[in-house]
């Protein structure tokens, strides 16, 4: 029998309280009875400091809502966006142009150094010259967008809130089109896809990760990260909501109420091995390891080729952390509900240093820029260019 309308309402609300990182699609417009009984965040713990954070720049671009929204880098140039339709383009810190789009943003920033790409709550794919900011085209997609548009040699692909991926041609024409069936309980996805050796990787509900054709959309293979389990709709959430990583052949992602398996993602698609880890937040990977924030905030090291424990952090217990981000040889990066940039050591997993933004949630993952420099955009809508000293 099917679910009431009274119970899909109630196990939206139950599991946006549980899943910090993602909202239920289909579930946005409700309230959520139980946000204000999250658990507090733990207190920051004492650390020996040793890596000096510091901001090169700031820049505020608006507040991003219920939205979570991504720079984007194109060589000198980082393209920033904000709920209202503003988008801008910084260099050095220095804003170039300033835009409205014309219609409030639920998702950012795509863009190639040619096109700055954004989304709408509607299904609007909205393409802006990246020299001036002037408008080029808008195209419609079967859903509302909430993940930023990936842009890469004149394919724009775009995720839309329907788990259908669809790739636009340089002038906004539909070239192909990937549809997946969607369960009537899943998680929300803002992460980015993922352009790894010609093949778009996706994670999707039911804890299935596919490997798509840029040329044409055709799946190449698709790979088990986990399996739903439990007897309830809401216990068989298993989605895989956060972006995949790549290093090299393998592959690796991981699903909520699920694991972490890492696959030969470049010949067979084939698990090399999987651990029993659940989150919403998301992995890195370098050429040693795979990196992994748990749905308590503890941050697990794994080894890459065989998936062993290399260490867990445990300092920042419910305090909603981003992926940890590898930023340099040395450090990961990730962000807070409270606004926080942590630095972890990626040998020991130890603290070493932190920064504190303008207070409000990180969700947007911290990216990486030349020079071991850290990219942050919060909810509050401030951009941040961190150093590490």
């Amino acid at each position: 029998m099917q679910a009431s309308a009274f119970t899909r309402r109630c196990a939206c609300a139950l599991l946006g309280a549980f899943a910090a990182a993602a909202l239920l699609s289909g579930c946005s417009g409700l309230s959520n009875p139980f946000a204000s009984n999250r658990p507090k965040p733990a207190v920051l713990p004492t650390i020996t400091v040793t890596a000096d954070v510091r901001a090169d720049w700031s820049y505020s671009i608006g507040k991003a809502g219920e939205a979570v929204f991504y720079p984007a880098i194109a060589g000198e140039a980082i393209f920033v966006a904000a709920a209202d339709g503003s988008i801008a383009r910084l260099e050095n810190g220095v804003q170039q142009w300033r835009i409205k789009a014309g219609k409030p943003l639920s998702a950012g920033v795509g863009s190639d150094g040619v096109r700055v790409v954004v989304g709408t709550r509607q299904g609007d794919v909205l393409a802006f010259s990246a020299r001036d900011g002037s408008p080029l085209w808008q195209a419609k997609v079967s859903s509302e967008i909430f993940a930023p548009p990936l842009v890469e040699d004149d394919l724009i692909i775009v995720r839309s809130g329907d788990n259908h991926i669809e790739a636009l041609d340089a002038e906004g024409q539909r070239k192909w089109f990937y549809q997946r069936p969607s369960p009537s309980l899943s998680l929300r996805s803002t992460a980015p896809l993922v352009l790894a050796d010609q093949f778009i990787l996706s994670g999707f509900p039911g804890g299935k990760l596919v490997a798509l054709s840029s040329q044409n959309g055709a799946p190449i293979w698709e790979g088990t990260v986990a399996l739903p389990k439990g007897a309830t709709e809401l216990e068989r959430v298993t989605d895989v909501v956060s972006s995949p990583a790549t290093s090299g052949p393998t592959g690796c992602a991981i699903a909520y109420q699920g694991r972490v398996t890492c696959f030969d993602f470049a010949q067979s698609g084939n698990a090399l091995w999987s651990r029993d880890i659940s989150s919403s937040a998301g992995l890195s990977v370098d050429t040693r390891s795979v990196y992994v924030t748990d749905d308590n905030s503890a941050v697990h090291a794994l080894d890459l080729t065989s998936g062993s424990s290399r260490w867990k952090m445990e300092s920042l217990p419910r305090r909603q952390l981003t992926l940890p981000q590898v930023t340099s040889t040395e450090y990961l990066a990730a962000g807070d509900v409270e606004g926080y940039v942590h630095l972890i050591d990626k040998n020991t997993g130890a603290l070493a240093g932190r920064f504190k933004t303008d207070g409000s949630p990180i969700r947007a993952t911290p990216q990486r820029l030349p020079g071991g420099k850290i990219l942050v955009q919060t909810q509050a809508g401030r951009v941040y260019v961190l150093d590490v000293r």
